[in-house]
């Protein structure tokens, strides 16, 4: 089958590195291992962070002309023509304008992966974003909710039947594999980082941004004060325009914290698989991919019961999730879970098997076949 991908948030190929990107590609790559050709739609974005109306409007003229380029294409040559319209990521601020037209003009199936509704958009600076977004909820045969939150919220815009509990993924074998090595990795990591193998060495991985990171870091950073006095040692992987904010909230831990800076991809499986638990607000966040990340390696995660963190982290099993992130109702978790070094080896051992099982890209991959076999398209 060939599969028309579009990103409108962030192309696939955007060089900027995020979590959205992550997905996106990983997506990709499901489809792929799949056996189904995947073609990049457009590169059109059309992220409107701050709800600028002419933005809007000069996304809407782009994505037109984008529109009469693919029909003209795909009328010429009809082989170029997708069988699917797959868009991975839809909400107020990164609308679709693209899926529902195509989708009507030539009679294709459209799915949507992490569609999302935040309903106080309806009106304001989003709403002409709200209202595309909207349709093109509508106009998808297929939903696929990352979160129980959106799950919850699509109700308004889609019947239950074409709404799919679809949670994320990754590719755990290379973070599975540094776990198998995790002695060798704390050693070396002592080593370039160091860290004093006779402390708990916590983990906090993320861009170092204005906004809801920022938040998290400074969160992070009253959670630990409030445990100062235990033997722990932290290491923030990660950089940014913030980093002297996140410096500055972190200035009372002395050699207690360290910055790691930005790191490539392929280091961290060791890096979570050398720690001992990671530890992360998750201010506004979606879910995390960094939570998943740290659970493939076997790393138990200490965050938060909120948004969609608890679809993917499993409560006093994987992980422990605090009500809130205020300070204190993090501190209190983190302080017995410093104490209890056996109870957090039975959910690091937990968290790989969980992982394994229901937040693979294999298990994606069956999700996607089923989906598609329900649609009558080929799997």
């Amino acid at each position: 089958m060939r599969i028309g991908f579009y990103a409108p948030l962030k192309p696939p190929n955007h060089p900027a590195p995020s979590g959205d990107r992550r997905v996106a590609r990983l997506f990709i790559q499901a489809l792929r291992n799949l056996g189904h050709q995947v073609d990049t739609l457009s590169e059109l974005r059309s992220f409107n962070r701050d709800g600028d109306a002419d933005l809007e409007a000069k996304t809407a003229v782009a994505a037109e002309s984008e529109i009469n380029r693919l029909s003209a294409a795909w009328q010429a040559e009809p082989t170029r023509r997708p069988d699917l319209l797959f868009t991975y990521h839809v909400y107020h601020k990164a609308a679709d304008y693209l899926g529902p037209a195509l989708k009507s003009r030539f009679g294709l199936p459209y799915v949507i992966a992490e569609p999302s509704v935040a309903p106080k958009r309806e009106h304001g600076p989003w709403a002409v974003g709200y209202a595309q977004a909207g349709r093109a909820i509508r106009a998808a045969d297929a939903l696929l909710a990352i979160t129980t939150l959106d799950m919850a919220c699509l109700a308004a815009f889609a019947d239950a039947a074409r709404v799919h509990a679809f949670p994320p993924f990754l590719d755990p074998s290379p973070f599975a594999a540094a776990a198998v090595e995790r002695s060798r990795y704390r050693h070396d990591i002592a080593q370039r980082f160091a860290l004093s193998p006779d402390r708990s060495w916590l983990l906090a991985v993320g861009m170092m941004r204005a906004g809801d990171k920022l938040a998290s870091f400074r969160r992070l950073a009253e959670t630990l004060a409030l445990v100062r006095g235990r033997n722990w040692q932290i290491l923030l992987v990660g950089d940014g325009p913030e980093r002297a904010h996140v410096q500055q909230a972190f200035s009372f831990a002395g050699d207690q914290v360290c910055f790691a800076g930005q790191l490539e991809p392929e280091e961290l499986p060791g890096i979570y698989a050398a720690s001992d638990l990671y530890v992360w607000p998750a201010v506004n966040e979606a879910y995390g991919m960094a939570l998943l990340e740290a659970q493939a390696a076997g790393l138990p995660v200490l965050s938060v019961n909120t948004r969609g963190v608890p679809d993917i982290v499993r409560h006093g099993e994987t992980g422990w999730l605090a009500a809130d992130d205020r300070p204190a109702s993090l501190a209190a978790p983190l302080r017995d879970l410093l104490d209890d070094e056996a109870g957090c080896r039975r959910m690091a051992d937990a968290a790989i098997r969980h992982v394994a099982a229901d937040l693979s890209i294999t298990a994606a991959q069956q999700r996607l076949a089923d989906l598609f076999a329900n649609l009558g398209l080929p799997a």
